[in-house]
C-alpha cells in the first residue's frame, strides 16, 4: 500500500497541474488507479518537498499554494495558533454554559481546539509547537504568529501559571522544529519572579526568531478588567483582548446571570482602549429574554454609542447544550431558539449595518452539531451569507487575499470616530475601484483633559502612555497572503506600512502630540525599530518633537 501511495504521488507531481480543480481530477483517478483511497494534500506536499530535495527540481509557487490546506488561515497575514487553558473554577455561572467535568467552563471536550488540547493535555508547549507543525504540513509559512489563547477567564487564572503558560509558548516558538518532543509540566510552586525573568529572555529570542508572536490574545469578562490586569497583560505581550459581552442589556445579562452589568462592559472598553489593546466583544443574539428586534438594536447601538465601539465581532448564537442551566429552562419549556430563517434573516441586518473599520471573526462557535440540542447547527453561516449576496463592508469582507497591490489604483482614507471619550481614527488603504482593503492603521488621539482623573491612578503613570501629548497606535495591519521575508514580494513587504503609519504620525503631529506609542506584539518590535520606535515599558515609542 505505501509503494502505491508513493506512484501515485509521483503520477500527479509529473502532470502540469495548474489549479485545485485539476489536483481534485487527478486524485481521484490515481486512487481509482491505484486501488487507494484520495490522497490528502499534505501527503502530496511532503511527497513535493522530498522530490525538490533530492531532485534539486526549481519551486512551483503555483503548486505549493494549490497544495496548501485550508490557505484562508494564512491570506489575513498571520498564522493564528489556538491554545487552550487548563480547567480552574470559572467565577461565573451563566445560564448558557455547559458545564463539563475536567473542561474549561463555556467549552466541549468534542470541540476541535479542546480535542488537541486534551491530547496535549493542555501543554502549552506542545500545543503551539503541534499547531505550528500542522500548519507547515499543509503548506503554510507561520513566521508571524498570533497566539490566540482560550479557555474561558484569563483573569482569574494563578499569577505563576499565567507568566509560566506564555513562557511555554514563547519557548516553543522560539526552539519550533528542534526540540518539539519536549513537555512542559506547571508546578504550583513556581515563583512568578522567576518566570517573568525568564520569559522577557525568552522574548528577546523571540525578536530575531524565525517564528516571531507578532501578538497575544486573551479572553476575559468585563468585570475582571482593571489596571493591574492590563498592565499584567502588557508584560506578558499581550494586544488583543477578546471579551464575553454577549449583550449590551442590563435585563438579559442579569436574566442569563452574567454576573455584571452594561457599565463593566463600558468601563472595561475605556481601560482597554487607553491602553491601546484592539478589543473584541462575542456576541451571544438569541439569548432568553431577547428577540431578534432587540439583538439587532443592541448591535446597531455598538456603533453609535461611542462608549462601545469594538475593533471585532465574534457573533455566537445561543446554542443549547447539555449540562448547562439553558438546557433546564429548555426541557420546561421556558426558552425557545431562534429558528435557521430569523436567525440568518438578523444576521443578514446586522452585516449590513457594521462600519469599514469592524472585523467580523466568525459568525458562529466550532460546536459539534451532535452537542447542540436546539438552536442553529448550520457551519457554513458565512458562506451562506455570500450566496444570498449579502453585502457587507467589514474588514474580513473587504480584505486582499490573493489579490495583488496596484499602486496605482491605490487610495488612502480616513475614517474619524468616536469612542471611549477619544478620537479614533481609521487610517485604510483601498483600491479606488472596488474598495479591497490592502492595509489599515488604528490611531487613538486621547483626550487628556477627560483623563485627568486616570493620571493619578500610580500604576498608569508608570507607563506613562496617558501624560499629555501621547498618541497611540492600536493596532497596523496589511492584508494579502503572508509572505515571509525574502519571499516573492506580494501585499506585505509592499512599504504600505510604512505609508500608514507615516500617516498615523502626521495627524498626531498636527493635533499637537508629542509622542506617539505602540501597542507592538514581542515579534513585531523590529519593524517598529527600523521606523525609529524605542522600547519603553512594553511599548514601542517614538518623538514627534
Amino acid at each position: 500500500m505505501i509503494d502505491k501511495k508513493r506512484q501515485a504521488i509521483a503520477e500527479i507531481l509529473a502532470n502540469n497541474i495548474i489549479s485545485r480543480d485539476d489536483l481534485a481530477k487527478l486524485k481521484r483517478q490515481v486512487a481509482k488507479k491505484y486501488g487507494i483511497n484520495i490522497l490528502y494534500n499534505s501527503d502530496i506536499l511532503k511527497g513535493y518537498k522530498q522530490q525538490r530535495k533530492q531532485e534539486k527540481i526549481a519551486i512551483s509557487l503555483t503548486l505549493e499554494k494549490i497544495l496548501r490546506k485550508r490557505s484562508i488561515r494564512t491570506m489575513s497575514g498571520i498564522a493564528p495558533v489556538a491554545v487552550l487553558t487548563k480547567q480552574y473554577p470559572c467565577p461565573g455561572e451563566c445560564a448558557y454554559c455547559p458545564n463539563e467535568k475536567d473542561v474549561p467552563r463555556s467549552y466541549l471536550s468534542n470541540e476541535p481546539a479542546v480535542m488537541r488540547a486534551i491530547r496535549c493535555d493542555y501543554d502549552p508547549y506542545q500545543q503551539t509547537s503541534l499547531r505550528l507543525l500542522a500548519l507547515e504540513n499543509n503548506g503554510h509559512k507561520p513566521t508571524k504568529i498570533e497566539l490566540i489563547v482560550i479557555g474561558g477567564t484569563w483573569s482569574v487564572l494563578p499569577e505563576n501559571y499565567k507568566y509560566w503558560y506564555i513562557l511555554q509558548c514563547f519557548k516553543a516558538a522560539n526552539e519550533f522544529k528542534k526540540n518539539q518532543k519536549i513537555k512542559s509540566k506547571f508546578n504550583s510552586k513556581l515563583k512568578t519572579k522567576s518566570l517573568s525573568e525568564a520569559l522577557l529572555k525568552e522574548q528577546k529570542k523571540n525578536e530575531k526568531a524565525k517564528y516571531k508572536i507578532i501578538g497575544i490574545t486573551l479572553e476575559t469578562r468585563p468585570d475582571y478588567i482593571n489596571e493591574k490586569e492590563l498592565l499584567e497583560m502588557r508584560i506578558l505581550g499581550a494586544t488583543r483582548v477578546e471579551m464575553g459581552v454577549q449583550a449590551i442589556d442590563d435585563k438579559i445579562l442579569k436574566l442569563n446571570k452574567r454576573g455584571h452589568g452594561v457599565k463593566e462592559i463600558i468601563d472595561a472598553t475605556k481601560l482597554l482602549r487607553n491602553f491601546g489593546f484592539k478589543i473584541t466583544y462575542h456576541i451571544m443574539p438569541g439569548l432568553p429574554g431577547s428577540s431578534a428586534k432587540k439583538d439587532l438594536a443592541m448591535f446597531k447601538q455598538l456603533f453609535s454609542d461611542e462608549q462601545f465601539q469594538p475593533d471585532q465581532i465574534k457573533f455566537y448564537p445561543t446554542v443549547v447544550t447539555q449540562g448547562s442551566l439553558l438546557y433546564k429552562w429548555w426541557q420546561e419549556g421556558k426558552y425557545k431558539s431562534y429558528s435557521d430563517k430569523v436567525l440568518q434573516n438578523l444576521i443578514v441586518k446586522c452585516k449590513e449595518a457594521v462600519p469599514q473599520y469592524v472585523r467580523i471573526i466568525r459568525l458562529i462557535r466550532d460546536i459539534p452539531g451532535e452537542s447542540i440540542i436546539a438552536g442553529n447547527k448550520i457551519t457554513n453561516l458565512r458562506q451562506i451569507m455570500k450566496d444570498r449576496g449579502v453585502k457587507c463592508k467589514c474588514i474580513r469582507c473587504r480584505e486582499a487575499g490573493e489579490k495583488k497591490l496596484e499602486i496605482k489604483n491605490l487610495k488612502l482614507e480616513i475614517i474619524k470616530y468616536k469612542a471611549s471619550g477619544g478620537q479614533e481614527y481609521f487610517i485604510q488603504a483601498v483600491d479606488k475601484i472596488d474598495n479591497t482593503l490592502f492595509g489599515f492603521c488604528r490611531l487613538r488621539l486621547p483626550d487628556t483633559k477627560k483623563e485627568k482623573d486616570l493620571l493619578n491612578i500610580p500604576l498608569l503613570n508608570k507607563i506613562n502612555l496617558l501624560l499629555d501629548k501621547t498618541a497611540l497606535i492600536r493596532e497596523l495591519h496589511v492584508y494579502g497572503e503572508l509572505v515571509s521575508i525574502g519571499q516573492e514580494k506580494k501585499v506585505q513587504h509592499s512599504g504600505l506600512g510604512k505609508i500608514l503609519m507615516a500617516e498615523a504620525e502626521k495627524i498626531a503631529k498636527e493635533n499637537n502630540f508629542e509622542k506617539i506609542a505602540v501597542i507592538s506584539g514581542v515579534g513585531a518590535r523590529g519593524y517598529y525599530r527600523k521606523l525609529g520606535y524605542r522600547l519603553k515599558d512594553s511599548y514601542m515609542v517614538k518623538s514627534l518633537v
